[in-house]
């Protein structure tokens, strides 16, 4: 719950930006001289992107999200199993093991989105956030029906 709560907060945050932003950039495309006009056309571009990105991303926590649902409702969802130090590192032994058996489930089923999500989830408790979301996006894709794309 509190990470959806940081994530509303900040998507708040962005598009107030992109608002302000994008008013600005407008005000001077309005302005109608040459110069005043390519820095509102190019300030226009960052809350364009950012818009794009913030869809991408809401998109893909969305889906996300639903996958985790339908897998507890299975009574698939992985539990964190690596070990941690007293300070809360992660035992990097622990977490070859969680990873090497995570890895054999995906290649034994590679077209399973559940053996997928739950590789996601442990790349993500080992704060491995770019192989998480690759794993995340692939389990996404087979859920869809979709072929994923060659990693």
């Amino acid at each position: 719950m509190r990470a959806k709560i940081s994530y509303l907060v900040t998507a708040a945050v962005l598009v107030v930006f992109f608002v302000l932003v994008g008013g600005r950039a407008v005000a001077l495309i309005g302005v109608g001289t040459p110069i005043a006009v390519a820095i509102g056309l190019a300030a226009l571009t960052l809350p364009l992107i950012g818009v794009w990105f913030l869809w991408q991303n809401t998109r893909f926590v969305t889906r996300a999200n639903r996958l985790a649902v339908e897998l507890e409702a299975e009574g698939g969802l992985p539990i964190d199993e690596l070990e941690r130090t007293a300070g809360g590192r992660i035992d990097r032994d622990s977490a070859d093991a969680v990873f090497a058996r995570r890895r054999a489930e995906t290649e034994d089923a590679p077209d399973d989105w559940r053996c997928w999500f739950r590789l996601a989830v442990a790349y993500q408790d080992a704060r491995d956030t770019p192989r998480a979301r690759k794993a995340m996006q692939r389990a996404i894709a087979l859920h869809d029906g979709r072929r994923p794309a060659a990693s």
